[in-house]
């Protein structure tokens, strides 16, 4: 006799629902050997605005008036990028002070301070300019409800994540908070990420930073990553350390934990 199996039961769920759930491009059918046509223009669509992300205007004037709202008053500092050309082409340059910021930092006598926040560029302007000081407004409170003081808070040009290490080094910060554009992807083009770092010095590695990501309109909001953020600066600052040896027990909203050395290519 041969064998008869049972066939297969119906799916529960359509490539519809599933669609429902994520951006990911899933089931997007096809025409002939190519895709249709509203998925190709979609494609192309995202694909533009992620370039777009790379290469709009860092709005340092609007960050700082928007930052003078909150009573801050930042200090501008710039990497050794001197094009976007060169901060796609040498991302070692983006890593380091130039010698004019370098000297204005060791020259203003910035007292130590538990918390310094840095406001770079990153990969995606886009995301700075939406996002960062949105996110602030949320987040100041809470250090403030924690009792962590803020010192410098800096809005840096042509940066990279290891820029935020070398200004907090200069401003005697134990924490410093870099938020940052993330890589561009085609679902969101202007996702903001935070890294953290204690005892910030030139030479970190992402091992030793902690990372929460993917804040945007359509990922982590405002008070969830205020939340994870703000427990992170209080238990790295009372552990003295971040990195792999601390894990996010914030206790949020369920969402991917804060990671150590997570790489979005702003680094």
């Amino acid at each position: 006799m041969p064998n008869r199996t049972t066939p297969p039961a119906p799916l529960s769920r359509s490539l519809a629902d599933l669609r429902e759930l994520t951006p990911a491009r899933v089931g997007l059918g096809r025409s002939g050997a190519g895709l249709p046509t509203d998925a190709l223009l979609a494609f192309t669509r995202d694909h533009a605005r992620a370039r777009d992300a790379v290469h709009a205007a860092f709005d340092v004037a609007g960050i700082r008036a928007d930052l003078a709202g909150l009573g801050i008053t930042p200090v501008e500092v710039s990497s050794q990028v001197r094009s976007r050309r060169d901060y796609l082409r040498r991302p070692d340059l983006g890593r380091m002070l130039d010698p004019a910021s370098m000297q204005m930092l060791e020259g203003r006598g910035i007292a130590p301070c538990p918390c310094a926040i840095v406001i770079g560029d990153g990969l995606s302007p886009t995301a700075v300019n939406v996002h960062a000081v949105a996110l602030l407004r949320q987040l100041l409170p809470r250090l403030a409800a924690d009792r962590i003081e803020v010192g410098a808070v800096a809005v840096a040009s042509g940066a990279r994540v290891a820029l935020g290490d070398e200004i907090g080094a200069l401003a005697g910060a134990k924490m410093v908070v870099m938020l940052i554009g993330e890589r561009p992807g085609l679902s969101a083009p202007d996702s903001l990420g935070a890294y953290l770092s204690y005892a910030p010095r030139i030479g970190l590695t992402d091992a030793e930073r902690n990372c929460v990501s993917n804040i945007h309109g359509a990922g982590l909001g405002y008070a969830e990553a205020a939340l994870r953020i703000s427990w992170l600066v209080r238990e790295g600052l009372a552990r003295q350390l971040t990195g792999i040896g601390l894990k996010d027990e914030s206790g949020g909203a369920a969402s991917p934990p804060a990671l150590s050395g997570c790489d979005n290519s702003a680094t």
